[in-house]
C-alpha cells in the first residue's frame, strides 16, 4: 500500500474554538519539504493547538487541514508529546506496538525496533519497563519509538520542557538526527535558545494569530512585528490568556 503523500501540508484559513474560547484565527500556513519549523509565541497564544490541528489530532471549526492536496490523515507522520504516554511493557515493546499498529510485523519490526533504540542510546535499556523510566529516558523513548516509523513529517511539543541542560541538549541532538534522514521537524518551544540552533523556519503565533513567517536568522535578528520584538525581549506576559486557557 501507498501512503498518502504530506507535502504539501497546509492550513487554510483555519479557526479553532473550544467553547467561547478562539485558540486559533484564520491561520494561513504552508510546509514543505524538509525544514525544520519552530512554533514560538507567549504560553497561551495557540503553538500546542495549531500542532495538534496540523497533526490532525484536533479539527478545525473553520477551514481546512490538507495534507498533500488529500484531506485524509496520512499514516506517514508522528508526533511526540511534551509528557509521552507510555505503555505498561518494556521499552522495546513500546517500540514494537506503535510499528505493529503500523501493519510491521516479524523480523523487520523487531530490527526497526532494536535499532530505533540504538539510534537515541537505549539500547541497554531495551528491556526495562518504560514507566519507570526517567523523564530523560521517556522522552528518547518516545522520539525512538517515533523515529521507527520513519514519518515524512515529526510534530513535537516542548520536546525539552522540564529537562535538566545535559539531557535537554542531548534531546537536541536526535532532533537534528532525525532531521539528517529526510525528516521535517514541526516543533513547539519556549526556549529561544533551542529554536536558534534547531530550526530553519519561524511560525509566530500571538492570541491565536500568525503575525510571522520567516526565516529563524530573519525572526532573531529583524522581527517584523512589534508583538514579535516584544516576545524576543522578554516584554509579553508569560500568560496572554486567563490561566484557565485551554490553548497551551
Amino acid at each position: 500500500m501507498v501512503e498518502a503523500a504530506v507535502f504539501p501540508l497546509e492550513a487554510r484559513n483555519v479557526t479553532v474554538r473550544m467553547g467561547a474560547h478562539t485558540a486559533l484565527s484564520g491561520i494561513n500556513l504552508t510546509l514543505r519539504g524538509t525544514r525544520r519549523v519552530a512554533i514560538l509565541g507567549a504560553n497561551g497564544a495557540g503553538k500546542s493547538v495549531l500542532l495538534r490541528t496540523l497533526h490532525g489530532l484536533l479539527y478545525p471549526t473553520e477551514g481546512t487541514i490538507t495534507w498533500g492536496h488529500s484531506l485524509k490523515r496520512p499514516a506517514n507522520q508522528a508526533m511526540v508529546f511534551q509528557h509521552p504516554v507510555m505503555l505498561r511493557r518494556t521499552a522495546i515493546a513500546n517500540v514494537r506496538y506503535a510499528l505493529e499498529c503500523r501493519g510491521i510485523r516479524g523480523s523487520e519490526r523487531d530490527d526497526r525496533a532494536a535499532d530505533a533504540l540504538k539510534v537515541v542510546g537505549l539500547e541497554a535499556l531495551a528491556n526495562r519497563q518504560a514507566r519507570v523510566m526517567s523523564g530523560g529516558e521517556q522522552q528518547r523513548l518516545a522520539l525512538a519509538r517515533a523515529w521507527a516509523l520513519r514519518p515524512r513529517v515529526l510534530f513535537l511539543d516542548e520536546p525539552t520542557s522540564s529537562l535538566d541542560p545535559a539531557t535537554a541538549a542531548e534531546i537536541e541532538n536526535l532532533v537534528i538526527q532525525i532531521r539528517e534522514i529526510g525528516t521535517a521537524i514541526v516543533v513547539t518551544t519556549h526556549i529561544l535558545g533551542f529554536a536558534r540552533r534547531m530550526a530553519d523556519d519561524i511560525v509566530f503565533l500571538h492570541q491565536g494569530r500568525l503575525l510571522e513567517r520567516t526565516p529563524a536568522d530573519r525572526f532573531f535578528a529583524s522581527p517584523q512585528t512589534p508583538e514579535a520584538n516584544q516576545y524576543l525581549n522578554g516584554e509579553l506576559p508569560w500568560t496572554t490568556y486567563s490561566p484557565r486557557s485551554s490553548a497551551a
